[in-house]
């Protein structure tokens, strides 16, 4: 049996630093920095990047959370851009499977399948609104300018190298229902393969560039009352979606102010209500005296014991997140030499969320409506023009003067909030730096068997075990089971060790 073990280093900068789970797409945004852009500049342009680089997670077809750090003032501000259901969406339409009167871990399934794939599956996206609004706010760069690179990116096209390919076959059998899905990421009604000795092939994607050019030209709001709207509108009621064009005129992004906890002398920043932010906070709140060995069973029970508690809660009395899909969103950190900081998920929530491209629009839609609870009368029961309670947990950590000194936030789905407590508790808390906190076996306790990284300490899977049902698990690419963080301090930033993409690029190259 062969032991592998993979690691990445800090990147250290005082110019800024932006972390995302691909390096093109950092190196967008770091380049931006590198031209005296601010934190919120790198992080939308970062942001639109991906939605071509690496479209399988997050995109312009999907919605998320942000929140934006201010040392001046000491301000931080939060931005709620999440899908939203439909007018026409009704309970009846989604129906729970017979056999399973689920549980607060695992409710029922929906006949068909209808919530999870295809033109039903999808709400209202948020992400260009969202990220108009943020640039509008805190950039200084035009919405023109931030669309660029992902033209750009668009016209060039997806770069398929092992890694994509292996992403794109374990949903190629979804794509394959959709025309225009399996034009862009098949051959043949399969993945790619990539070109002898390992060398990439381009995927182009003509139409997604139009639509981007088109918003440069025409403003944010064309997608959602323009001619954008109207293509996308005809996309989607042709493939039998609810989706109007009233829905699309009456979304807008809400600024909110941000929940704020305290943990380790310092002042904890999160998105409010329907996100991962509450449940963090509880979490934290839970651990109580932690032992003086961050590695030790001792603290993993900890971490059981606060995760299960907080999850009981959310799923019961908040709403149900619905989904343990690992592999379903996009997270960036950001900060620029002005110290100002940006923590930004955005998601599909599936990989390749709907698995529907839109034939005209030429963009990946969300598959939102399965973050709804089937079952009528639950905290999260399906309703027309609402939004469903996510996972995304951006963070971002401030002194108590209000200066901020941490930026995280994870992918992964249920795994997002567990993560990030335990990574705030090894930095904060026991004075781990980034890179050794990121690379701290972590465990899962998002599920009904928590699930122990196999290369934790050796007391840590018997501890545990003495108060919960475990599994020894290895970290591993696929399926991610212990989620995909990424954070920025004011002069580091660490990305995800085990994602071959994922990286942390200064403004200084």
């Amino acid at each position: 049996m062969q032991s592998w073990q993979i690691q990445k280093h800090e990147v250290r900068s005082n110019g800024g630093i932006v972390v995302a789970q691909h390096r093109e797409a950092a190196a967008a945004g770091a380049a931006v920095l590198a031209k005296g852009g601010t934190s919120m500049d790198a992080a939308i342009v970062t942001a639109l990047v991906l939605s071509v680089v690496e479209p399988w997670l997050s995109g312009i077809g999907g919605g998320g959370f942000l929140l934006h750090a201010d040392p001046a003032s000491g301000t931080v501000d939060a931005l709620d851009f999440n899908v939203m259901s439909p007018a026409g969406v009704a309970q009846k339409d989604y129906p729970p499977a017979p056999g399973k009167d689920g549980d607060w871990f695992d409710w029922p399934s929906v006949v068909e399948d209808k919530n999870l794939i295809g033109y039903s599956s999808i709400c209202i996206p948020g992400a260009i609104a969202g990220f108009a609004e943020a640039l509008a706010r805190h950039g200084s760069i035009s919405w023109a300018e931030a669309l660029a690179p992902a033209i750009a990116f668009a016209e060039r096209g997806l770069e398929v190298d092992w890694y994509a390919s292996l992403s794109i076959a374990i949903d190629g059998a979804g794509l394959a229902r959709y025309p225009a899905s399996s034009a862009i990421f098949l051959e043949d009604g399969r993945a790619p393969r990539t070109a002898e000795k390992g060398n990439s092939i381009f995927r182009p994607m003509p139409k997604k560039a139009a639509l981007l050019r088109r918003l440069a030209e025409s403003g944010a709001r064309d997608f959602y009352e323009g001619a954008v709207a109207r293509t996308l509108v005809g996309d989607l009621q042709a493939g039998g979606s609810t989706i109007s064009l009233d829905d699309l005129a009456a979304y807008k992004p809400v600024w909110c102010k941000p929940l704020e906890g305290s943990f380790a002398g310092k002042r904890i920043q999160v998105m409010p209500g329907l996100s991962g932010g509450p449940a963090l906070l509880d979490c934290l709140a839970r651990l109580g005296d932690l032992p003086a060995d961050p590695h030790s069973g001792a603290m993993a029970l900890k971490f059981a014991q606060g995760i299960r508690g907080a999850y009981e809660y959310r799923l019961t009395k908040v709403g149900h997140a619905g989904t343990t899909d690992p592999g379903c969103t996009s997270h960036i950190s950001v900060v620029d030499s002005a110290g100002r900081m940006v923590s930004l998920t955005n998601t599909l929530l599936s990989r390749f969320g709907s698995k529907v491209v839109l034939p005209e629009a030429g963009i990946l839609m969300n598959n939102g409506m399965m973050w709804f609870d089937p079952r009528p009368g639950q905290p999260n029961s399906i309703k027309g023009r609402v939004k469903p309670l996510a996972n995304m947990c951006p963070v971002i950590v401030q002194e108590a003067d209000g200066t901020p000194s941490l930026a995280i936030g994870a992918a992964g789905g249920r795994q997002i909030f567990p993560a990030i407590a335990q990574l705030l508790t090894y930095h904060l808390h026991y004075g781990l730096s980034l890179e050794q906190a990121f690379h701290t076996p972590r465990i899962d306790a998002s599920t009904p068997v928590i699930r122990i990284n196999r290369a934790a300490a050796s007391d840590v899977a018997s501890k545990v075990a003495s108060e919960f049902a475990v599994e020894l698990i290895d970290d591993t690419l696929y399926p991610v089971n212990f989620a995909v963080p990424s954070a920025v301090t004011a002069a580091s930033g660490m990305a995800h060790p085990t994602n071959p993409w994922a990286a942390a690029v200064s403004s200084d190259g």
